[in-house]
């Protein structure tokens, strides 16, 4: 079969379509045949070595994907070759065949075609543990999600729209800012002007955000820490800005705010019934046409490398999937 290889960590453009063996499933897995595999800002950090897990060279990359069931393993009884499925699979997806641990292999939502069961796993389920189970966002609260125009922020759009808060969607463009409107956000803050914070605090009536999730770092957490409500709660999700922010602790102590962090992939590892609960929330809210991942573009495993580099330098809307 043909997968995208990383045969040692480092630059995105050493990356290299190869035609290499088919995986065997073992007790617990599940061979896939790939349909689709979506881009996540994760996959650009892995190759280079720059991610929290490391997995064992060589590897494909590629975190999620929907396909057909091709074998099982030993001790498999809730999917069957044939079956149409989604999964999370931490790497390997960029690849015409895919293992996934049978816990992480969920039945792909009806009316859900690949393309886009292929980007729900991740970018939904993370925003929706940020939301509901670390800043246990209520109904009325107002939302400031930055990096509103990538696969996790639209995520969060439609998340916290769906639970009932408000949304206020930073990103860099016009463009970007026309799409966070096209998916549900209440207000619009182009954070690429200086005096952003003090038009979010203009759109809260000077109270601030109650919470911010913010998946891009760099320069743009500490501002909208402070720009942040009393006992607000600020979501650590990423660094795609590529800098992790020092924060001065004393903004923490001046409105009692919080500073939470996201590892949405540790904590459902942790707590598997809680991930199987998220996952038929978020697939009765696609059902209700309440979220939908947005698909931007499709590449092939040649073009696949290129759409990751692409990513990493935050020149992506929505999100890009591989089709094998």
């Amino acid at each position: 079969m043909k997968a995208l290889m990383c045969n040692a960590y480092g630059p995105i453009d050493s990356l290299q379509v190869e035609d290499v063996a088919s995986p065997v499933p073992g007790p617990g897995q599940v061979l896939v045949t790939v349909k689709a595999a979506s881009i996540n800002f994760p996959d650009a950090l892995v190759v280079q070595g720059l991610y929290q897990s490391k997995p064992p060279l060589p590897f494909s990359p590629g975190s999620e994907l929907a396909g057909i069931v091709k074998a099982v393993g030993e001790g498999v009884t809730h999917v069957k070759p044939g079956d149409r499925v989604i999964a999370g699979t931490g790497h390997g997806a960029f690849a015409e065949e895919c293992l996934a641990d049978a816990a992480r292999t969920l039945p792909l939502p009806d009316g859900m075609d690949f393309d886009v069961g292929a980007s729900f796993i991740l970018t939904y389920g993370t925003s929706l543990h940020a939301l509901q189970e670390i800043a246990k966002i209520q109904p009325g609260e107002t939302l400031l999600v930055l990096g509103a125009a990538g696969g996790v922020g639209i995520a969060a759009i439609e998340i916290a729209k769906a639970i009932g808060a408000r949304v206020i969607a930073a990103a860099s463009t016009p463009e970007k800012l026309a799409l966070c409107k096209q998916v549900g956000a209440d207000e619009l803050v182009n954070y690429s002007e200086d005096d952003w914070r003090k038009k979010v605090e203009a759109l809260t009536d000077g109270k601030g955000a109650d919470v911010v999730y913010d998946s891009v770092g760099g320069k743009y957490s500490e501002t909208a820490l402070r720009a942040t409500a009393w006992r607000g709660r600020f979501l650590v999700v990423g660094f795609a800005n590529g800098e992790i922010p020092k924060i001065a602790l004393n903004l923490t102590l001046l409105k009692e705010r919080a500073i939470m962090g996201v590892f949405w992939g540790a904590a459902m590892a942790r707590d598997p019934a809680q991930h199987l609960a998220n996952m038929k929330q978020l697939g009765e809210w696609f059902a209700a046409g309440k979220v939908k991942p947005v698909i931007s573009e499709r590449v092939s495993l040649n073009q696949a490398k290129d759409a990751i580099q692409r990513l990493a330098n935050r020149q992506v809307m929505g999100k890009v999937v591989v089709t094998p």
